[in-house]
């Protein structure tokens, strides 16, 4: 197990499915978006935070979605999600990229 987690690819991949899969099926409401209510003629807007998992359907009751015409991320929300989904992989993998340098250089001594 320790050789296979050595792998700075394997890790990264690991990861990243693991948050893709928390943040698309699990409500967790972290990113900032902007959600577009109608009421008759009038619309407006409400940002507040939202999760991943309402762009698929997960995570709300049909119920819940009455009067509400769309919602979508802002800037930030986008910014966040592409740094929690890749960035947090990737920092890992970069930490198992020098540990198993590391290791090699002790090793070769």
């Amino acid at each position: 197990m320790r050789k296979f987690l050595s792998k700075p690819l394997i890790v990264f991949f690991i990861f990243f499915i693991t948050l893709l899969l928390l943040f698309f099926l699990v409500k967790i409401e972290i990113f900032d978006g902007e959600v577009v209510y109608e009421k008759g003629p009038v619309h407006f807007k409400h940002q507040g935070p939202l999760s991943l998992s309402y762009f698929i359907g997960i995570g709300f009751n049909p119920e819940d979605l009455e009067g509400i015409k769309d919602f979508y991320l802002l800037p930030k929300g986008y910014f966040m999600a592409i740094l929690l989904i890749l960035g947090f992989p990737a920092l890992a993998a970069y930490r198992s990229f020098l540990k198993k340098g590391k290791n090699e250089i002790g090793n070769n001594k």
